[in-house]
């Protein structure tokens, strides 16, 4: 028989858990249904796709690319540059095309996403930030997502002014049904226009959507947080860890030029200079040309050279100056 001393010996459950979380260096406590979750997809990313990936239609193909743009630039375009930093103005019908694109990257909802971002710059890279780069490349790409926020994070998260997002009707109305717009145009709807207007192998449709895009789109915007805070080079501000990274900004439309954009984040280019694979800011130009976004923001060449040569590391920006770029802020 067991005594009353060795059953309190041994550990709950709980602390079992626990144990294991602090085997993996984990600071907080894991959140285990997303863990879960986020495992059991990247694990059928890798089944699915396998299995009937191929034979595929090119049109399937070709839709999938399209999507992977259109989700891209609702988070580039939409949650990132016109909701989190104001960076332009855009017009009803805008809003409404850039909010089923952020809804095809199946990402959390744009209140909670504008939240932390404004919460990550105004504390980068600190305990309040709530994707840390000091805690690993790991934690900053997706473990983040798996743990349950700090104190910090959650009281500064808290702190935040989010009144431009809860004053705005569409808004609300889109943030009360987000779950229902995520899955119609992440999952349903990108599937079904496969089998519907060519044809496509439903198995295949899934495939290519829900897993291949979909992975692809989640990674490319998870890479601003960890790959573009670890490597490149800083030509404006050397003490901010946030760098230039030509791989992420060509992963993520234009995202990756990340020394410059945490110097001024209000520039809707996110950039100084315009590149081929900046597509946000080319969508956002062409925006602007058909009537559909305004007063879009920059920094003037006076502020970008003040700061460049006060703080910079000296290495050279990532493009040749164009004249087209040095419009100011109106």
């Amino acid at each position: 028989m067991v005594g009353k001393e060795e059953v309190q010996l041994r550990p709950s459950l709980s602390e079992t858990f626990r144990s294991f979380e602090k085997s993996l260096g984990f600071q907080n406590d894991i959140k285990w249904v997303n863990f879960i979750l986020i495992a059991l997809y990247h694990i059928l990313f890798i089944y699915w796709p396998y299995h009937y990936a191929l034979p595929v239609k090119w049109q399937t193909v070709v839709f999938a690319c399209i999507m992977y743009v259109a989700s891209g630039f609702g988070v580039t375009g939409g949650a990132h540059r016109l909701w989190t930093h104001k960076a332009y103005k855009a017009t009803l019908p805008l809003k409404l095309f850039l909010l089923v694109c952020y809804s095809s990257a199946g990402q959390n909802s744009l209140y909670n996403w504008v939240r932390d971002h404004r919460v990550h710059h105004k504390y980068s890279d600190t305990n309040a930030d709530p994707h840390n780069a000091n805690r690993g490349l790991f934690f900053s790409h997706i473990g983040w997502l798996m743990l349950k926020k700090n104190d910090e994070v959650l009281k500064r998260g808290k702190q935040m002014d989010m009144s431009d997002i809860e004053n705005d009707p569409l808004l609300r109305f889109y943030e009360k049904y987000f779950n229902w717009f995520k899955l119609l145009f992440c999952y349903y709807l990108p599937t079904m226009i496969n089998v519907w207007f060519w044809g496509e192998d439903w198995r295949t449709a899934v495939a290519w959507q829900c897993f291949i895009r979909y992975i692809l789109t989640f990674h490319s915007e998870l890479t601003v947080n960890s790959l573009a805070h670890a490597f490149g080079y800083k030509p404006y501000n050397k003490d901010l860890k946030p760098a230039e990274n030509r791989f992420v900004s060509t992963v993520s439309l234009g995202e990756g030029w990340h020394n410059y954009h945490h110097a001024f984040p209000f520039d809707y280019k996110a950039a100084e200079h315009y590149d081929f694979f900046n597509f946000g800011t080319a969508f956002i130009r062409l925006f602007e040309k058909l009537g559909l976004a305004y007063d879009l923001r920059q920094a003037t060449p006076e502020m970008i050279n003040s700061i460049a040569n006060r703080l910079g590391d000296g290495t050279p920006v990532h493009f040749p100056l164009h004249a087209k770029d040095e419009r100011a802020v109106g």
